[in-house]
Order: structure tokens, then sequence, then C-alpha cells
């Protein structure tokens, strides 16, 4: 059996007078830089969302849909907040206890964000069909601004109008980053920023809607807002469990299995001495790990250069391939082996 990292082949980190290494660590000089990338823009994100939130709730009143934005927005902190704190627990180095790593905490951040953004999703979408039930009309005033009196609906649609826009242009940025990091996190907050146009549509048009008399259209707003939160919830949620529970590996955007396991396979079966091969992956955030079960041909028995040939070769088909273990065996064992889905 063959066990590693991708690096050991460096003399520093050869097995035997290696240091414990971190996932970060791991990583090649491109990811360190898309990874100091994406800091800055969450850091970027909070001082926008922060600032946002602010004037959010300062011109909210009794709005529904304005209420809904300004914890949509409070929401949009958390995401940033917990990659942060998960970017800070992946370069702690494995140890007895934790001989994984720590690059779970990238899922562990995942699913925070998910539950606060149900959960958060989930009232807004109740107390505003409570508003619809109980008919309740949310008064938008005046307020004087340079000693004019003007409506306060104005203020709250350039507020809309003009926060908007900054989440849409870093969520962008983000999405970019977190393909090349395989971060669900930053896949997460790149829809919530992605989204917030929506909800910038729909809490203009419900503040229009009190403006003319459609009292129910605040609260209608609010619902669709409501709305779009409950489904990015559920749909982060899911996928941060699936993580979690070590289901198969798939993409960052979790739209197909993982290629790189039928890689990893085909890596295997290549060998001339490996009669069948089946790996199983499992994504620790950024990074997987790899046990890659391999039947020699019948008579014939791996040496340790061939194991160790075959664990080099499978490591160093991608940076994600961070901790890679080559398990030997007469016969692939079906309660624990099955080959890629894309193999079928």
């Amino acid at each position: 059996m063959g066990r590693g990292d991708r690096s050991w082949s460096s003399g520093a980190n050869r097995p035997g007078n290696a240091q414990p290494q971190s996932g970060h660590s791991a990583m090649g000089e491109d990811q360190r830089l898309a990874l100091r990338r994406a800091v800055r823009l969450e850091w970027i994100t909070i001082a926008w969302m922060g600032s946002t939130v602010v004037l959010v709730g300062i011109v909210a009143g009794q709005s529904q849909a304005m209420r809904a934005a300004w914890a949509e927005d409070a929401l949009s902190l958390l995401p940033p907040i917990a990659f942060l704190v998960a970017t800070r627990f992946i370069r702690r180095p494995r140890s007895r206890g934790h001989p994984y790593g720590h690059h779970r905490a990238i899922g562990v951040a995942h699913l925070v964000a998910a539950l606060a953004l149900l959960g958060m999703g989930s009232y807004l979408a109740v107390s505003s069909a409570l508003g619809l039930i109980r008919v309740e009309r949310p008064p938008v005033g005046l307020t004087v601004l340079l000693g004019q009196p003007i409506w306060a609906g104005w203020l709250m649609i350039a507020v809309m109008v003009i926060t908007s826009p900054g989440p849409v242009v870093l969520g962008r940025m983000k999405r970019k980053l977190a393909e090349d990091l395989h971060d669900k996190v930053l896949i997460a907050d790149g829809d919530m920023g992605s989204a917030d146009w929506k909800t910038a549509v729909a809490t203009v048009v419900g503040v229009l809607g009190i403006g003319i008399g459609w009292w129910w259209a605040d609260s209608v707003a609010a619902i669709i807002v409501s709305i779009s939160i409950v489904k990015d919830g559920v749909h982060n949620l899911w996928s941060a469990i699936a993580g979690l529970t070590d289901t198969e590996a798939r993409t960052v955007d979790d739209s197909a299995p993982h290629p790189l396991t039928l890689q990893v396979e085909q890596q295997a079966l290549a060998e001339p001495w490996v009669a069948d091969a089946a790996a199983r992956m499992r994504d620790l955030g950024h990074l997987f790990h790899v046990e890659l079960f391999v039947a020699p041909h019948p008579g014939a028995w791996p040496t340790a250069d061939q194991l160790d040939a075959l664990h080099q070769a499978v490591s160093e088909l991608d940076w994600k391939l961070h901790d890679v273990v080559v398990v030997p065996v007469r016969v692939l064992p079906e309660a624990q082996t099955f080959r890629s889905t894309l193999r079928d």
C-alpha cells in the first residue's frame, strides 16, 4: 500500500522526515494566489454589505419588502465571515486528532451559511404571508432631506438602486475563483450576490406599489424575495449535507459527479499489472481524499516500486488530490468499492 500526499516526493516532505502538512500548504501557487484574491473579495464584500445593511436599515421604515431586503443583506454577511474563519482553520497541519487535516472547515462553513439562509428565508415568507392575511397596510410617509420634505419611498428606491450592483459584480468574480479553488462556500456567496438584483427589483416594485395605493404589493414583493432566499437555502443545505456525509464527490456546482474519480480509475487501469480498479473519493473542501483499490492480474502481485509509481501518477493528476491511498487487493471488495458513476 502506498500512502502519502501529492507533494511527498519533494525532499522536505518525504515520509519519515516530513512535517505534518496543512491542506493550504498542499495547494499550488496558482491556488494560493486565487485564495488570497478570494479573501480580499470577501473583506470587500463585508465592507460593502455592512454599509448596505446600515443604509437599508435607516430607510426601511415599515415596508415589509425593505425589511426583507435588509434581512437578506444582513444574511449576506454570513458566507464571507464563514469563509474567512474557515480559511484560517485550513492552515492548521494534520495531527493525530485530525488525521485528515482541517479542510472540512470549508464544508462546515457552507453548512452554517445554508442553515442561516434557510431559517431566515422561512421566517420572512411566513411573516409576509401573515401581513397579507391580516391586511396590514405599511405606512410610507414623508421625510425631510436637506430641508425639503420628500416621499420616503424615493429614498428606499435610491438606496436599493445604488447598493445592488456591488454584490452582482463581486458575486461573478467569486464564482470564477470558486471554480479555480473548488470552493462551494464561494459558490453560495456568489449566488447570493448575483440574486441581489432580483431582491432590489422586487423591493422597488413593492415600494412603488405602496406609493400608488397597492398596499398588498409590499407583502407580495417580500414573499417573492423570501422564496428566492429559501430556494438558495435549500440548495446550499442539500449540497453542504451531501459533502459532509461523504457522498460521491461532485463538481463545485453539484451539477454532476466529479470527473476526477473516473480519471483516477483510468490512470490505474493504464498500468499493465492492474486488472481492475475502483476509487472512493471524498470531498474535504478544496481537496479530495482518495482511496484507490486495485486488483492485479491473476498470478501477479505489484512490487513496492509499482505501487509507489501508481501513487505518484495519481497524485499528479490534479492539485485537488491531496491525500491518496492505494490499496492492492486480490479481488475488489463489492461492499467497499463503487466505480465512478461516469463509467456506467
